[in-house]
């Protein structure tokens, strides 16, 4: 942390300088790659991976069971060797992403600018790199549990030592809590390199202040206490407040900068998903309005799943909406819907901020609802439903905490198309119930497993960070996953 404050010290008191004769770097040095274009490289790099569904990268969208393969089933069956996606996942994060973060903000703090008022906008910039690596590496803590941290990214060491995962994402909370303060919201920061605000810093805040949410609600069953003061501290600084506020990346219409799904489903020609019966299912009781939003309907007009784990024909079952086929679809981070579930939790567990369960339960319905197009008297009578309804849902749950079946369903509906966050709150809350694939090779997977390259090449200090969570294994709970 010490490190931080120095460095965004040091900025502003040298891009101060009445020197004007050292401006920016040559531009014309092919050598020389600016640090605003690293940091756009590592944005899309970060928000690729988050939303991608190929199975050979990200198969979370089939673990939350919002979708189902068509034919080879290894991954709708839990299995993570095959195509090796644990190692995917870190080279993406530590390569593609925090490696060129890293690089970026070296780039930035060594770069002199012309002008005095450019101080403050370097400043900004430092200070948003530092909450996309905080958000890289709170994914990596949540999916894999203990994790190179202290020694990650360090060239001269190629056998990095892994961390306690809690205080990783402890010092995460902290470095969030400094960049959040640090943030001039009277500046700019990257302008159009920015792909999710456009170098909006009052946006910036806010999403650093609701990943400070989302960070403080997922340690609320290993540390209580701090998981509140944190969940209060984030919503005292600015959390979302409208789906205007959405974290979402604007992909463009032409390949390479589209949206992976839309390479996935249009683009390769390829015929290898349908919804899931889990999701279909649970919206199909519910007369979910979303349900058009989210899927197409087969030919009689209905909406139908495919068996998790089973081979499931194209034909005869549901697909993604064609708004999800589409190049330009917008990758999501974290919304406003997500946000309000989440102070709905905080509520739940009887933390100490303003409003009811109830009412940020139904904003975060009505939220999704908007964001996918839907209308408000749809999401009014949706929401009137006595099994939505959240009194009545809570008094009809057998569940020993009935408000987690209740938020937690509704919560992993909203984040649809999200698997990354709809896997770790299952994992979370426990709810809903994931349904049983056929040909299974594990029980419901809490965390990746540790890469190959790993196991081979950095042996002993896998071997100590296996030992140390409980073993690697897919059922392993991480430190977070207590109940």
């Amino acid at each position: 942390m010490k490190k931080i404050l120095i460095l965004l010290t040091a900025v502003v008191a040298t891009s101060c300088s009445d020197n004007l004769e050292n401006l920016n770097q040559n531009i014309k040095d092919p050598t020389a790659v600016p640090g605003e274009s690293l940091f756009t490289g590592a944005q899309k790099n970060l928000v690729d991976q988050v939303v991608d569904l190929n199975v050979n990268l990200n198969n979370t969208k089939l673990w939350a069971q919002y979708l189902q393969e068509t034919q080879y089933t290894d991954e709708s069956n839990y299995d993570q060797v095959s195509r090796t996606i644990p190692q995917s996942h870190w080279d993406a994060m530590y390569k593609d992403v925090l490696k060129d973060l890293n690089t970026s903000a070296e780039v930035i703090a060594e770069t002199e600018y012309a002008l005095p008022s450019d101080a403050a906008t370097k400043a900004n910039k430092l200070v948003v790199v530092e909450v996309m690596k905080i958000y890289a590496y709170s994914n990596l803590v949540e999916v894999f549990g203990d994790v190179p941290y202290t020694e990650a990214g360090d060239i001269e060491n190629l056998l990095p030592k892994y961390d306690d995962g809690l205080t990783i994402y402890k010092d995460l909370i902290e470095r969030l809590t400094i960049a959040i303060d640090a943030f001039d919201t009277s500046n700019g920061s990257f302008g159009s390199a920015d792909r999710l605000y456009s170098g909006d810093v009052s946006m910036w805040k806010k999403f650093a202040s609701s990943l400070k949410l989302r960070m403080g609600i997922l340690l609320s069953d290993v540390d209580n206490s701090y998981a509140e003061a944190t969940v209060i501290e984030a919503i005292a600084s600015g959390v979302f407040t409208s789906n205007e506020d959405n974290a979402t990346y604007a992909y463009l219409s032409a390949d390479p900068n589209t949206n992976p799904i839309y390479d996935n489903l249009v683009l390769s020609g390829r015929t290898d998903f349908v919804a899931a019966t889990t999701i279909i299912d649970h919206m199909n009781t519910l007369n979910d309005p979303r349900r058009p939003l989210y899927f197409e309907p087969t030919a009689d007009g209905t909406f139908k799943g495919g068996e998790i784990g089973a081979e499931s024909s194209y034909a005869t079952y549901s697909h993604v909406a064609a708004r999800l086929e589409t190049p330009t679809e917008p990758g999501v981070l974290l919304d406003y819907a997500e946000v309000s579930f989440l102070q709905a939790e905080a509520i739940a567990r009887n933390f100490a901020i303003a409003g009811t369960a109830k009412q940020f339960y139904e904003e975060g319905i009505r939220a999704s609802v908007a964001y996918w197009g839907g209308a408000s008297a749809d999401a009014d009578t949706y929401i009137a439903q006595t099994s939505v309804d959240y009194d009545a849902a809570l008094a009809a749950s057998s569940a020993t905490e009935p408000w987690k079946e209740v938020i937690g369903t509704q919560k992993w509906i909203a984040l649809y198309n999200r698997g990354l966050e709809g896997w770790t709150s299952i994992r979370l809350l426990d709810y809903p119930l994931m349904a049983v694939p056929v040909d299974k090779v594990s029980g419901y997977p809490a965390r990746y497993t540790y890469p190959i390259q790993e196991q081979t090449l950095n042996g002993a200090n896998y071997e100590a960070a296996s030992t140390a969570i409980g073993g690697d294994a897919a059922e392993t709970k991480l430190f977070w996953d207590l109940n």
